[in-house]
């Protein structure tokens, strides 16, 4: 891959931990290396954080945020700051027009010379209160990118849709592993005395972990599986309760992060996420595991088809049972499926995939300045 000739900056709102090593492999793609600016989000939000980089250098916003719902801003005030201070050639930005901030760093960069590119999950339509004045202005901002890549097919096909140009949009398959180095664990045809399901996360209402425990209790006690919870938040001591009544096969591990997630991955049959969100499915699928997961904003479509799981609609409790049923009632063709998952992430969906496409669209911007 050839590597970016010169600096990169790359403005987020917050840095989430699971984004570091994207950010640190996309430095390595640059001669000149990248600077991350991105600052805190509100105390209530509860997205776990970093500011630790390798390769990448980072560089503190200083979040304002105002209001809430359909009419949140963030003000990151010292952008043009940053800006001037590490002067980058190329700047990747959030495709969000709620940072008016990032308006002001697109001049900076065009009264340059330099291209902006924009990075996003897609312009699903708006149905809030002023959405025809809300979606004037999201296109504006969008039209005033270089390019936007998306995070998904869906995602692309929302901002062409919207009325960008087809050849000024691109598609990144949302990865949050890199591509895997080493075999994926052994699994036996058959489960043994039962089999392991596992869930990634945070425990909030969102997520809808309780409908996973409903889906549990009702299967047939042949097949009832021992449940491995892994992740923490306000929905925990509800869904302890919960699992006490119906389900008692069920462990609450608290919040893991990093490494210290490879054995339960290692351990499980089948990744199960049941309600929105949900960044642990490609590193879920990079362990060769099988996956069941509800519907969202369309990253799932790229990773999951009937070769290697099951997509189901949001707060579905009854297609959620059924398609838990459907993978313990036939192990080895859930094996098979694991075997596919790996595939997809070693070939098409990872951090490394991400990166290229990234350097591409910087090359081919740049060829067209």
């Amino acid at each position: 891959m050839k590597r970016f000739q010169g600096r990169i900056g790359l403005q987020q709102r917050v840095l989430p931990s699971y984004r570091a090593a994207f950010f640190d492999l996309m430095s390595e793609a640059s001669t000149g290396g990248l600077s991350l600016f991105a600052g805190q989000p509100r105390p209530d939000e509860a997205i776990h954080t970093t500011s630790e980089l390798h390769s990448a250098q980072y560089y503190g916003a200083n979040n304002r945020h105002f209001l809430r719902g359909p009419f949140y801003l963030c003000w990151q005030p010292n952008i043009i700051a940053w800006l001037e201070e590490w002067d980058p050639k190329a700047l990747i930005v959030e495709a969000n027009p709620r940072y008016p901030s990032t308006r002001a760093a697109v001049g900076w960069m065009h009264a340059r010379g330099r291209p902006v590119i924009g990075w996003g999950l897609g312009a699903p339509p708006l149905k809030s209160p002023l959405s025809d004045f809300r979606s004037a202005k999201r296109l504006k901002f969008l039209r005033s990118l270089d390019a936007v890549v998306a995070y998904s097919a869906r995602g692309a096909g929302e901002y062409r849709a919207l009325g960008l140009p087809n050849e000024r949009v691109y598609i990144a398959p949302n990865a949050t592993a890199s591509r895997p180095v080493d075999a994926p664990p052994e699994r036996t045809p058959e489960f043994g005395e039962q089999a392991t399901l596992l869930f990634v996360g945070r425990l909030q209402h969102r997520k809808r972990v309780d409908n996973l425990l409903r889906a549990c209790a009702a299967l047939p006690v042949e097949l009832k599986p021992r449940l491995l919870i892994v992740g923490d938040g306000p929905e925990r001591a509800r869904l302890e309760a919960l699992a006490k009544q119906i389900f008692l096969e069920v462990e609450f591990l608290g919040a893991v992060h990093g490494s210290d997630l490879v054995e339960y991955y290692a351990e499980a049959d089948l990744f199960v996420l049941p309600g929105t969100g949900g960044l642990a499915i490609q590193e879920a699928m990079s362990y060769g595991l099988p996956v069941v997961v509800a519907e969202g904003d369309g990253t799932q479509n790229d990773l999951v088809s009937d070769k290697n799981g099951w997509l189901v609609p949001s707060n579905n409790l009854t297609e959620l049972t059924d398609a838990i049923l459907a993978a313990l009632s036939n192990p080895v063709q859930l094996r098979q499926m694991g075997k596919e998952s790996f595939r997809i992430t070693l070939e098409e969906v990872n951090i490394e995939s991400m990166v290229s496409v990234f350097t591409h669209v910087l090359q081919t911007i740049r060829h067209e300045e």
